[in-house]
């Protein structure tokens, strides 16, 4: 299953939106892997890869939400400190299994609910407020 960042997914923010971009990118390569029967040998650089840009992303878009005032700043990090001790756990997973179908399956599961959910319920909020602001 293919995943693929559309403009509905915009939060109008353009740093926001590149890096939602670049983890839909990301996340489809592994998909891709995923059809070709190779995905093993991709989760662990994908896994990598997702806690380090995620931790950046966080970052920044924590560093927006504070300099326009965003109310809802704090249900940001708690669901940003969930999704990173959901990363930490598959991480820990695939270290045990070497990357078994079922960790695979879980890993897509988890990104496809979190590109999808977080921007479209949460991070679509900060753009209306910024909107607000102007």
């Amino acid at each position: 299953m293919a995943i693929v960042w559309t403009p509905d997914l915009s939060v109008g923010v353009t740093n926001i939106d590149s890096q939602h971009k670049k983890l839909f990118e990301q996340a489809d390569q592994l998909f891709s892997a995923g059809k070709a029967g190779k995905s093993k040998d991709v989760i662990a650089e994908m896994l990598d890869f997702l806690d380090t840009y995620t931790k950046q992303h966080f970052h920044d878009e924590e560093t927006y939400m504070m300099s326009i005032h965003y109310p809802e700043l704090q249900a940001q990090k708690n669901a940003h400190q969930s999704f990173i001790a959901e990363l930490t756990k598959l991480k820990k997973e695939y270290q045990t299994s070497g990357g078994n179908i079922s960790l695979i399956i879980n890993a897509n599961q988890m990104i496809i609910e979190w590109l999808t959910k977080h921007i479209s319920g949460m991070d679509k909020k900060i753009g209306i407020y910024a909107k607000t602001l102007k």
